[in-house]
């Protein structure tokens, strides 16, 4: 099979989801020449807002080639959102458990039947203050360089405007533009002969986040940081500072305990 039909549940999903996404955001749509008409492939997606997996499902879904996304695997346990990832092929994430590992298995099956994988590389909503692409995570490169298939990447912009990281109520007006961008396949033809070691699937995987980057740039307007955001690094940092604190803290208590006990004793 060269690509995956819509079928129903995608249907009736795009029937509930995509009339309120028509009335609330306005859209600019780029880069569809880019989505492969046949075959498997992968998209690589920024994410910046709990509401752009919808947004950026509604794009792709108008280029014929409905994604499958990787998500948590509580979606799919029960109710009426259950069956919608269920029915429309979602691939459950099986966090810090022994079941880890099948997601990969399942997007690396999907995409050898022709179908289309959507990852957000990062694994959570960037935590960049500025919201640019943070690293990534090595799981698409992982399914990339098994299948060696096409990695699309794909950059969007205007979700986050509505519904900024970590808000509780939405923005809605005045009306936001939803903007994606759509780019060429990454080049990762110097990694396919290697050994899949960590370091060659974190350069793999780095150069798919700068090919989102990139498009992001354009979209923006403006230039990302020099240095990517590292969350690991960033809470090592966090970590490192909280302790001289507490450190600080104890010397200062030290320090004027002894200096009481100096003042009693005259």
């Amino acid at each position: 099979m060269s690509r995956r039909r819509i079928g129903f549940w995608y249907r009736l999903a795009a029937v509930i989801a995509k009339p309120p996404l028509v009335v609330l955001i306005k859209r600019d749509w780029r880069g569809m020449e880019h989505i492969p008409a046949d075959g498997g492939f992968i998209t690589a997606v920024n994410h910046n807002s709990h509401l752009d997996p919808f947004a950026y499902a509604h794009y792709q879904y108008n280029t014929g080639r409905v994604p499958r996304f990787l998500a948590k695997h509580g979606l799919f346990k029960k109710g009426f959102v259950g069956s919608v990832m269920r029915g429309t092929g979602q691939i459950p994430v099986y966090r810090e458990s022994t079941n880890a590992l099948s997601a990969f298995r399942a997007a690396i099956d999907a995409v050898e039947r022709g179908e289309c994988v959507a990852f957000y590389p990062e694994g959570t909503l960037t935590r960049d203050p500025e919201l640019w692409p943070m690293t990534g995570k090595t799981g698409v490169a992982r399914v990339a360089l098994q299948t060696k298939c096409p990695v699309i990447p794909v950059a969007q912009w205007g979700a986050n405007l509505v519904l900024p990281p970590y808000a509780k109520k939405p923005n809605l007006f005045p009306r936001k533009t939803h903007t994606v961008l759509a780019g060429p396949p990454v080049d990762l033809e110097r990694f396919y002969d290697k050994e899949m070691t960590p370091e060659v699937l974190k350069d793999a995987t780095e150069a798919i986040m700068a090919a989102i980057t990139e498009l992001l740039e354009e979209l923006r307007g403006e230039k990302a940081p020099a240095t990517r955001f590292d969350p690991r690094q960033a809470r090592i940092e966090q970590r490192r500072k909280a302790k001289a604190k507490n450190n600080a803290d104890s010397d200062s208590t030290n320090g004027t305990d002894s200096t009481d006990g100096a003042e009693d004793s005259k």
